[in-house]
């Protein structure tokens, strides 16, 4: 049996998302820095260890009939629901948080000189993920995809350029990190997306797409970093061995 000292916090999340709200409660990263144990974490963020565990227990033994297990899933299919999910996501929300971001600015900035650090740092999110997620749909996925479906016709798989899977997956860990920094920055600058009594609708509505921005940007690469990249790395190595 696993031991708490061996669970990481990304495996409990992988094994039931619900168990995410519950470190974001603790200000306990789950994406991101998912690879730490519960022991570590609470260790760092001066948290209960049994209080929380207690509240992760009470979860998992609570039926959960509407939860997509994605562990389960094919990689190739992971891969394309990320795609076409969370990419899009991205894609279609940083084209409306932009002018936004950038009228609020024009109109508020002046007793509001934060927005303007929001700003910049929302851009370079923009940015770095539109380059992040090209890498992935031009590089990493394919190969992941090529890799599934060989293991499926049971057949064997070139080498990649990159060498071995692990390169680019630690490129992605490392700029996923960086973004989910950027967005620890952003929710302090907007005092965890609450508006100011003065904001208006254009204030109100920024902010909760920051927010939810967030919160898919964590389920993202929680998808990435606790299932589909260990995933990936168990299956190359597979690979290996029957060479």
């Amino acid at each position: 049996m696993e031991t708490l000292e061996k669970i990481t916090i990304g495996e409990y999340v992988a094994k039931d998302f619900r168990t995410a709200a519950i470190f974001s409660k603790y200000g306990i990263d789950f994406c991101c820095k998912g690879n730490r144990t519960i022991e570590e974490a609470c260790e760092k963020k001066g948290v209960d260890t049994d209080q929380l565990m207690n509240q992760i227990n009470t979860v998992l033994a609570t039926k959960n009939d509407s939860a997509i297990d994605f562990k389960t899933w094919p990689l190739d299919l992971l891969a394309d629901y990320i795609e076409k999910t969370h990419h899009r996501y991205v894609e279609e929300k940083t084209q409306i948080l932009l002018p936004f971001l950038d009228k609020l600015c024009k109109v508020h900035g002046a007793n509001h000189p934060e927005l303007f650090e929001i700003n910049e740092l929302f851009i370079g999110c923009a940015g770095e993920l539109a380059q992040h997620m090209k890498k992935e749909e031009l590089m990493l996925f394919p190969f992941i995809k090529k890799m599934a479906k060989a293991a499926l016709a049971e057949e064997q798989i070139a080498k990649p350029q990159f060498g071995t899977v692990k390169n680019p997956i630690a490129m992605m860990m490392q700029e996923h990190e960086t973004e989910g920094d950027r967005f620890v920055k952003i929710a302090a600058l907007t005092n965890n997306y609450t508006p100011p009594a003065d904001g208006c609708s254009t204030f109100r509505v920024t902010y909760a797409m920051l927010a939810d921005f967030e919160q898919d940007l964590h389920k993202h690469i929680h998808l990435e970093n606790n299932i589909l990249f260990p995933s990936a790395m168990l299956l190359e190595k597979k690979f290996s061995e029957q060479e």
